[in-house]
């Protein structure tokens, strides 16, 4: 495999490429590419569930690459965190800085008094997990669990299917009746949307669970809006009455699963109508709900992540995937779940690793970052390296977050592609690629592909690929020798499976299943015993409330609303945030606003014990009363007092895998300067 030579050209040229970017759909794109630089990102037609067109976020993509926020070559900070300016160094002497520091802190205190960190949602299989994975662990720091998101849904998952690949986008066209349950694909894998619409062109019910009147939910056929961590008792009223009224498919329950006895009995005590009250929804949309699910066939849920950011979250998901094998909606096309399909290749990051086993070193949790930064003493964190991530932006509990980046004695290296909220608090910057600019593979988790990422400009200023610098620096720290990016390429390659052959000639691998495999005849559950397993012993144990345990609501007299946090068409989690030109507001239904003596685009404050965020307020119909939401992945700058809606969410932990609680945040609104 060679470079694309197309780089070298001074003149007009397209290069095929895909988009790793944290969302399901991995577009295949064309980059047209003029004098060097990107002059058009448009779709490209080698994914044919993309079907040629893209997001305006990706589309808007060079904005990021050419803007002023840029950072363009490796420096260093002088002055005060926060406040100092940042000194242009060679690549040699920050990596010598970093090698440096990290030596002596191994010497003093011990390697994991270091914390590296990471979230790789927007990262291929080249660009995290290879070369930094061998660094740290060959050098012994601390572990990250990378729990921010899809964790409790996916502990879930995997318990109760072994992560079973579910029903791809080309086949909803085949269901009667589909259920979109705390997912909003205009915002986020948008080509899904006209597959749904497809689908209820040929007859198909829709319903969509969401606490807001998204725009698929306007076009539904039944929009269930429920309280904001109260998808599980409505879930298990849902098995509840498909259990009582002899409507579970008995034989397949004996054939395929265990532990339909425990599911039923914790299903019995939530009625259609208790479970309606918990959830603030009308009793007579559960019940259509519970009519409509048992007697469709094919019959498709497709389940969310935003049902997992509660204290419930992980139960939640766990009931709702258990639905289609309880009512017996599998082995039919268009039949079944939905959720990710990122474990259809049989791609383990632990194959490129070697020799280089996990070390059994200190583990945070990355929603702990802030109790981490300033509680731990055994060792203190005395060097945080981030990357592929901006903490301050996107971890909850902000405020202590910040407080712990402000510490002197802390040494923070950042890697990123852009000035963001975290680098004013490095005292070492390292510029990074974008996707335009280096290699990587691309695995898309709605349908399942995978892609080669390739170069489409030269890196701008003296920014490096991951992939590179990590290399480097392992080498410098007597962890190996320094490997080129498309040796790294080359490595992960030929470690992946036969499924994927063909992909660096080509571009896209072939899919396993032909792209659209049929739940219970295609593809099976990947668990022990390839049966179901609807109760799962250690989700029983490790769950507070024993698993599909209900924990009330954490609202109280002095907070009483839910504040929630989803995904925008702006960014992707904070990527691209700095963008956004004007202030954030605050979603509030009308009842809530006339209440507090509210019009639009008063300027109010959003207050709990934890902190306070200072923004308009947008009068919206769309959204339930008693519910409010400001939009996930804000920078700082995009509120009045440079907070965001995670200075307000608690670092309390999901029931199952150890998630954010976003959705968990109760607070109260009031006009600004007025207390």
């Amino acid at each position: 495999m060679t470079r694309t030579p197309e780089l070298k050209a001074w003149g007009r040229s397209t290069i095929r490429t895909a988009c790793p970017l944290d969302c399901p759909d991995s577009c295949t794109l064309e980059v047209t590419v003029e004098k060097g630089r990107v002059v058009k990102i448009d779709g490209g037609d080698a994914n044919p569930a993309t079907r040629d067109y893209i997001c305006g976020k990706v589309r808007n993509f060079g904005e990021r690459v050419y803007g002023e926020d840029r950072l363009l070559y490796p420096a260093v900070r002088k002055g005060l965190k926060g406040q100092g300016v940042f000194t242009r160094v060679t690549w040699n002497e920050a990596l010598e800085t970093i090698a440096g520091r990290m030596i002596a802190i191994r010497d003093t205190e011990g390697a994991d008094a270091i914390l590296p960190f990471s979230y790789g949602g927007s990262n291929g299989l080249l660009s995290q997990d290879t070369n930094d994975a061998r660094l740290f662990r060959g050098f012994g720091t601390s572990r990250l669990a990378r729990t921010v998101c899809a964790a409790p849904t996916g502990a879930a998952n995997q318990a109760l299917y072994g992560k079973m690949a579910g029903v791809t986008y080309a086949d909803y066209v085949h269901a009667k009746l589909i259920v979109l349950w705390g997912v909003n694909p205009s915002a986020s894998g948008i080509h899904l949307v006209p597959f749904v619409r497809e689908a209820q062109k040929n007859g198909a019910t829709l319903v969509v669970i969401d606490p807001r009147a998204t725009a698929l939910a306007r076009l539904s056929d039944l929009h269930i809006a429920p309280r904001p961590g109260t998808d599980l008792p409505i879930a298990l009223a849902l098995h509840r009455h498909v259990f009582e009224n002899g409507l579970a498919d008995e034989r397949f329950l004996a054939q395929h699963t265990r532990g339909a006895g425990d599911l039923r009995r914790r299903a019995s005590e939530w009625t259609i109508p208790r479970a309606a009250e918990i959830a603030g929804v009308d009793p007579a949309a559960i019940e259509r709900l519970a009519s409509l699910y048992a007697a469709s066939s094919p019959a498709l849920i497709r389940c969310g992540w935003g049902i997992e950011r509660n204290r419930n979250g992980g139960s939640a998901a766990a009931a709702i995937l258990a639905l289609p094998a309880v009512a017996g909606k599998f082995g039919v096309r268009g039949g079944g779940f939905s959720m990710s399909n990122s474990a259809s290749w049989g791609i383990k990051a632990a194959a490129w690793m070697d020799e280089t086993p996990e070390p059994a070193t200190r583990l945070v949790n990355m929603n702990h970052l802030g109790r981490a930064l300033t509680e731990y003493t055994d060792p203190p964190v005395r060097m945080l390296f981030v990357y592929n991530c901006n903490p301050l932006a996107t971890m909850p509990d902000q405020n202590r977050v910040l407080e712990g980046l402000t510490r002197e004695d802390l040494f923070t290296v950042v890697y990123e592609q852009v000035f963001t909220d975290t680098t004013r608090y490095a005292d070492v910057l390292l510029p990074a690629t974008t996707f335009l600019e280096n290699y990587d593979i691309a695995k898309g988790y709605g349908p399942i592909s995978l892609q080669l990422v390739q170069p489409a400009i030269e890196a701008e200023g003296e920014a490096r690929p991951n992939a590179e610098v990590f290399s480097q620096l392992a080498a410098r720290l007597g962890l190996g020798g320094a490997e080129e990016e498309t040796d790294t390429l080359l490595r992960i390659a030929s470690k992946l499976p036969e499924s994927a052959a063909g992909l660096l000639e080509t571009g896209i691998a072939t899919p396993p299943f032909g792209g659209a495999p049929v739940q219970f005849v295609d593809v099976f559950p990947l668990t022990p015993d390839g049966k179901v397993d609807l109760f799962p012993e250690a989700l029983d144990t490790s769950a507070p409330a024993g698993l599909y345990g209900y924990q009330p609501d954490p609202a109280t007299p002095q907070y009483p609303l839910a504040l929630i946090s989803p995904a925008s068409e702006k960014t992707i989690s904070s990527t691209l945030g700095e963008l956004r030109a004007r202030p954030a507001a605050l979603h509030m239904h009308p009842a809530d606003a006339a209440a507090r003596g509210l019009s639009q685009d008063d300027p109010v404050r959003v207050f709990n014990d934890l902190g306070e965020v200072q923004c308009p307020v947008g009068i919206d119909r769309n959204i339930r009363p008693g519910t409010v939401s400001l939009a996930k992945g804000l920078w700082r700058k995009s509120t009045y007092n440079n907070t965001t809606s995670n200075a307000l969410v608690p670092d309390t932990l999901t029931d199952l895998g150890g998630g954010a609680c976003f959705n968990d945040a109760r607070v109260e609104v009031a006009l600004l300067g007025r207390h």
